[in-house]
């Protein structure tokens, strides 16, 4: 008769595990277009050839299938970064590094976030993809800054939306000048130094 067999070697969080065992959540935060899943996938694809369990919890599959039905209010926001917390945090605490690049706007809820990690022992790490508005508008890889200006959609965040700027991430990633193979690499050896790659 099958059944789920119980973990019996090192934990998430013991000194015994390898860099590979340790699950973490590496959030990255930004505006619209700042280029978070593109470095997400890169870092992601690193870390599988390093032999890491995996996972990319991207903004707009979870609106799609986690959080379908919520708007775009503070509370709703607030809401979908939980929600989406939750999940990475349960992931990453079976040792998967799961990689979450959204806009998430708001310090509180990133904060909340955060807690729940500690609260649980699970790594967490945060990186905000500081890409200024004027390049993420001139990328538009969705175009919703021209959507914006042209009066389509409102509550863009960066625009006519608050984004409040992370006070002390684990990394302030500027992206303008850089590769993404270089980004992936700064990425990739904060979470060396961390002892999670």
């Amino acid at each position: 008769m099958g059944g789920v067999r119980a973990h019996t070697g090192p934990t998430a969080g013991t000194a015994e595990s390898t860099a590979a065992e340790r699950g973490a959540t590496i959030w990255l935060t930004g505006l619209p277009s700042a280029g978070k899943t593109t470095l997400a996938l890169a870092l992601a694809e690193r870390l599988r050839a390093d032999g890491h369990r995996t996972e990319v919890l991207d903004g707009d599959e979870i609106r799609a299938f986690l959080s379908k039905g919520l708007g775009f209010s503070k509370e709703d926001r607030h809401t979908n970064v939980t929600r989406i917390g939750f999940v990475a945090q349960k992931l990453a605490g079976h040792g998967v590094k799961v990689l979450v690049p959204v806009i998430a706007p708001y310090a509180d809820a990133r904060a909340a976030v955060r807690e729940q990690h500690t609260a649980t022992g699970t790594p967490f790490v945060e990186v905000h993809v500081a890409t200024p508005v004027e390049v993420c508008a001139v990328r538009d890889v969705k175009g919703l800054y021209a959507r914006q200006a042209a009066g389509e959609i409102a509550h863009l965040t960066g625009v006519d939306d608050p984004y409040e700027i992370p006070a002390a991430p684990d990394m302030r990633l500027e992206t303008q000048g850089r590769t993404v193979a270089e980004s992936a690499a700064r990425m990739h050896a904060l979470l060396i130094e961390k002892g999670l790659a």
